[in-house]
């Protein structure tokens, strides 16, 4: 069954989507109780699901009550999300984590090419700091497929990074530095310098390390910290197995196994429906087909938009946590 998912899911084309998207949404309400349960509540009858668009989505918030699992099993990595303090974390429960490391190094590959070529430096020390992320799993991964001697995670050791940095600059070494949006603000604030050769990607937030910014914002200080043209941003939760990337403008792109909808502001059960050449905004919903054993269709509590190519912008975050309307399961 491994292989068979892994084949389906990472070979689908476009026009395969909606396709394999019903096929795995007959799979999770047969095998995963909590998104039958739901589905089932909101009154949709698995027979009359045609299209994408009247998948139901899980909202996000279930990650944080239940087990969302479809079928039984001993999950090879648990995942959770940072949240702050009194804020209960996600949990995600991965059956394969070969399926997660799949997702992440194609999606890698097909946007930025073989790490290998990299040197790949991991600022993340909120993520460092706690156990099972899945942000801190995937970049150390990468790391390790990079190889390179420089290659590996910095805490807060601002002035080693500064150092090496330089170093690799004068070699003209292809450089990616991910970090989490704080720590990347302290570093350009302590050490800017001209790059050339270093891509900067942020990911995350302020953690309650610092005041909050727009993206606009965080980039234009790290555009003229670093003489950079464009800063670069990864899209990823713990919920999810696949990431979306942008290399500038805060524009995602997704690799073929994710799709981004969005849902209606006054009926969170709605999709918005699809207009060629127009520009849809609204709340974000997502089908990661890599989900295979969780949940593909996560209503999720950022607002967005959806442009005609594909391609997505996150405009902030939901007005509250929990989605109206959808109180409708508890156990």
């Amino acid at each position: 069954m491994k292989r068979q998912w892994n084949h389906k899911v990472f070979d689908v084309t476009r026009s395969g989507f909606e396709a394999m998207a019903l096929e795995l949404f007959a799979f999770q309400y047969e095998n995963n109780s909590i998104y039958r349960a739901y589905t089932d509540a909101i009154g949709v009858k698995p027979a009359a699901v045609k299209g994408i668009e009247q998948i139901p989505f899980l909202p996000i918030r279930f990650f944080k009550s239940h087990a969302v699992q479809a079928g039984q099993f001993e999950p090879a990595a648990i995942f959770e999300s940072s949240g702050t303090t009194g804020i209960i974390s996600s949990r995600h429960f991965v059956k394969e984590v070969d399926l997660y490391k799949e997702s992440f190094l194609k999606s890698f590959q097909l946007f930025y090419g073989n790490p290998a070529d990299y040197c790949i430096i991991g600022l993340l020390p909120s993520y460092l700091e706690r156990q099972h992320s899945s942000l801190v799993y995937m970049v150390n991964e990468l790391i390790s497929q990079s190889g390179h001697a420089n290659s590996g995670f910095y805490l807060y050791e601002l002035e080693k990074l500064a150092t090496v940095i330089k170093g690799l600059e004068q070699k003209q070494q292809r450089v990616l530095l991910i970090g989490v949006t704080y720590a990347l603000l302290d570093f350009a604030e302590q050490f800017p310098m001209p790059l050339e050769h270093t891509i900067i990607m942020e990911t995350g937030g302020m953690k309650g390390r610092r005041e909050e910014l727009i993206r606009e914002q965080v980039h234009d200080q790290l555009k003229a910290a670093f003489h950079l043209s464009q800063i670069h941003s990864e899209y990823g939760m713990t919920e999810l197995l696949s990431q979306a990337y942008s290399k500038g403008d805060g524009i995602f792109q997704s690799p073929s196994w994710l799709k981004v909808l969005v849902r209606d502001d006054e009926d969170p059960l709605t999709i918005k429906p699809y207009v060629t050449g127009e520009t849809v905004s609204g709340a974000i919903n997502i089908i990661d087909l890599a989900n295979v054993y969780s949940c593909s269709f996560i209503a999720t509590d950022d607002a967005g938009r959806v442009f005609p190519d594909g391609s997505f912008e996150v405009i902030g975050r939901l007005d509250g946590s929990d989605l109206r309307g959808c109180s409708l399961l508890y156990f």
